[in-house]
């Protein structure tokens, strides 16, 4: 598998630059990439896919973590049509809507884009994020029977008694829980895709994949 670690937004230039690089190595021997914003969302389309029976690597598309919506554009530049022109699709949490839609704007990917336009070119938006998209499909009884095989309940149950928790509902409890810890959203990104009915999968993760 065939990956990019995505670029730290507290990074400088010259880490940057290595990051598109690297982006422009893979992107040269791919006939489509997707930007998402993050490792988590990587891990959770390759799983998905895998589980439909599909090899992304050798159906030539790669998934880039951009490391977050301010760096769109710069990957924009390398792969999209003024750069090496593949076939392009992305993921975004909804408060970053916006500046996807602006940076393929200005990619010449369209004017004034929509969600259905950007839907269109296979950019699809989560609400609010990939966390809240998949507990809200599982249910919170199954995710916390996830948290729970790995060990984590009764960690997930001090969380739940922190003051600032208290009185929020559960879903958004383990959506909080999940970014607590570094490498948590990636680990259960895989997790919670494999949990699954592949009847009802987020909007936004079968669309990508049923866009390429």
């Amino acid at each position: 598998m065939s990956t990019v670690p995505p670029p730290s937004p507290t990074r400088s230039g010259p880490q940057l630059a290595s990051a598109l690089a690297r982006a422009e190595t893979v992107g040269a021997r791919s006939r489509a990439v997707v930007l998402v914003e993050g490792p988590s969302d990587q891990v959770a389309l390759l799983t998905l896919a895998r589980r439909r029976g599909r090899d992304l690597v050798a159906d030539g598309i790669a998934v880039i973590p951009i490391g977050g919506a301010t760096s769109l554009g710069h990957f924009l530049d390398v792969l999209g049509p003024a750069g090496l022109g593949v076939t392009l699709a992305g993921m975004c949490d909804a408060a970053e809507e916006g500046a996807f839609a602006r940076g393929l704007e200005r990619a010449g990917l369209g004017t004034d884009l929509s969600r259905p336009d950007l839907e269109s070119l296979g950019f699809f938006v989560c609400e609010a994020d990939l966390e809240d998209e998949l507990i809200r499909t599982l249910g919170v009884e199954v995710v916390e029977g996830i948290v729970s095989a790995q060990g984590e309940l009764d960690s997930f149950r001090l969380f739940q008694r922190q003051p600032a928790q208290r009185g929020r509902p559960v879903p958004g409890q383990l959506r909080r829980f999940l970014g607590t810890r570094s490498g948590r959203k990636i680990e259960y990104a895989g997790l919670l895709v494999e949990a699954l009915d592949l009847g009802r999968v987020p909007r936004p993760l079968d669309g990508v994949l049923a866009h390429l």
